[in-house]
C-alpha cells in the first residue's frame, strides 16, 4: 500500500486534487493497488474542505473506472462490509495501524488496473 499525504504544506483543494491524480497514476504505473490518502479532517472537528473534496473526487474515480472502491477511514474496520471486502482482496492491510481506529482523516482507495 502506498500512502500519500495531501495535507502536507496545506494545499488548496484544487492543488490537492491535482496531486491526488498524479499520485494515483504513479501508483498504478508502479503496480500499487491500494492508496492510503491522508487528507486530514479539519481543525473544527466537523470535516474539512480537503476531506470532503478529496472523497468526492475519489468517488468520481470509481464512476470513471479508475478505482474499484473507496473506504473512508472511519469505515476502515473489520465491522464494515466494504473494509472486510478490501481486506479479503489485500490481506496485508490487516497490519495497517489505522485498521479499526475510525480515523476520519484518511481514506483508502483500491485502484483499478
Amino acid at each position: 500500500m502506498r500512502t500519500i499525504n495531501l495535507e502536507h504544506n496545506l494545499p488548496s483543494l484544487d492543488e490537492a486534487r491535482r496531486r491526488l491524480l498524479v499520485q494515483m497514476e504513479a501508483a498504478r504505473r508502479d503496480g500499487d493497488r491500494v492508496l492510503k490518502v491522508v487528507h486530514g479532517y479539519g481543525s473544527s472537528g466537523s470535516g474539512g474542505v480537503l476531506c470532503t473534496g478529496i472523497r468526492k473526487s475519489l468517488r468520481l474515480r470509481v464512476k470513471e473506472g479508475k478505482a474499484i472502491c473507496v473506504v473512508p477511514g472511519e469505515r476502515f474496520s473489520t465491522d464494515a462490509n466494504e473494509a472486510r471486502d478490501l481486506l479479503k482482496r489485500h490481506p496485508s492491510l490487516r497490519g495497517d495501524r489505522d485498521l479499526n481506529r475510525q480515523n476520519p482523516g484518511i481514506t483508502l482507495v483500491e485502484l483499478a488496473l
